[in-house]
């Protein structure tokens, strides 16, 4: 009798030779990119002395802020003819805090662009806001009560007119009362009539080249 064995061998199976293929990342090249600045200010009137900030934002022509580069505030007061830098942020988007406008002046932010270090990185083109004005008007005080009034008008008032109109209603009617001028540091005093009932006083100062109009209106009351 024949007997017929099978052998069970071990079997190994792989590939054998065959290169790995390797799986490249996405190539990202450099895109030229032009900018759109906007300043925008929290007050466009002030009085003397007081302070404001302005928003400042850069959009880039594929929708996206242009958050690199910086951007630098430039101001133009009255009476010049040359924009004279305030500050420069940190970023393109940096807003501009507590500016403070020794007269009325224009404004403008221009954004300085950004060049690419790297193939990740986009270059955007230069921008700058459209200009604003920011209207400063003169300081003037005045007491908190009585019939002589008297207080100080600031800046560069000095030997100048302050119009007195006086009206029985409060917004509207009013006439020429007088004119007081005021001394050489600015500093004025004027004694109101005590006439019968309640009168309204309207105190201005006229506007010039530098500064806006301002003033303010007194109550007496006389039973």
């Amino acid at each position: 009798m024949r007997i017929t064995r099978l052998v069970a061998g071990t079997v190994t199976a792989g590939l054998l030779g065959l290169a790995p293929i390797a799986v490249a990342a996405p190539s990202q090249a450099t895109v030229n990119l032009t900018t759109t600045t906007a300043a925008t200010p929290s007050e466009t009137q002030l009085q003397y002395g007081d302070d404001l900030y302005v928003s400042v934002d850069v959009d880039a022509s594929n929708g996206s802020s242009a958050y690199r580069g910086t951007s630098t505030l430039y101001a133009m007061e009255a009476g010049t003819t040359a924009w004279a830098p305030v500050a420069t942020g940190t970023s393109a988007t940096s807003s501009f805090y507590d500016v403070k406008p020794l007269a009325t002046t224009t404004y403008k932010v221009v954004y300085s662009g950004y060049t690419a270090t790297t193939s990740s990185e986009d270059n955007y083109a230069p921008s700058e806001s459209a200009p604003f004005t920011v209207s400063v008007a003169r300081k003037i005080t005045y007491p908190s009560s009585g019939f002589v009034i008297k207080g100080k008008v600031t800046p560069e008032y000095g030997k100048k007119k302050i119009l007195i109109q006086v009206s029985k209603k409060q917004n509207k009617g009013f006439k020429k009362f007088k004119k007081i001028k005021t001394k050489a540091n600015g500093k004025y005093k004027v004694t109101l009539p005590k006439r019968g009932g309640t009168w309204y006083w309207s105190f201005t100062v006229k506007a010039d080249s530098r500064f806006a109009a301002n003033g303010f209106v007194w109550k007496t009351t006389v039973f």
